[in-house]
């Protein structure tokens, strides 16, 4: 049977339940996410869209760019989700779960406009721009 993990927003009103292992998990430094999350970067943890299930409330969804929108609580305005328009993903905040130490960080993105005063983890695998394939 596939693990399920749950989390929500700082409110309470948007809980959500994702099944199975992420596909990823991915300290994003770009400058999107800071903006959108006002923190020097955001822990994504990436699950097939299908997997993701929202039991009551889901959250609103903003388009952030050409490419992608962010969803977010529309009580407390907790970011919750990132996903691109074109593909079946969704990226989850990691800090978001209830148990938010059982995901750590794989990786860093986006490295290239990483804050100064905000160190990496140096023992994480760092991409400048986006992951490469492969």
């Amino acid at each position: 049977m596939a693990k399920a993990r749950e989390g929500g927003c700082l409110c309470g009103k948007v809980r959500y339940r994702a099944l199975g292992p992420p596909n990823n998990v991915t300290n994003c430094h770009c400058r999107q996410c800071q903006m959108a999350a006002g923190a020097a970067f955001v822990t994504w943890a990436e699950f097939p869209a299908g997997a993701v299930a929202w039991p009551a409330e889901t959250p609103l969804w903003y388009r952030s760019s050409a490419r992608a929108e962010r969803g977010f609580c529309p009580a407390c305005g907790t970011t919750l989700t990132f996903r691109y328009l074109e593909g079946d993903a969704l990226d989850i905040a990691a800090v978001t779960l209830d148990d938010p130490d059982a995901l750590p960080p794989e990786d860093e993105l986006w490295t290239a406009s990483r804050r100064a005063w905000a160190p990496g983890d140096e023992r994480l695998p760092r991409h400048p721009r986006e992951r490469k394939p492969g």
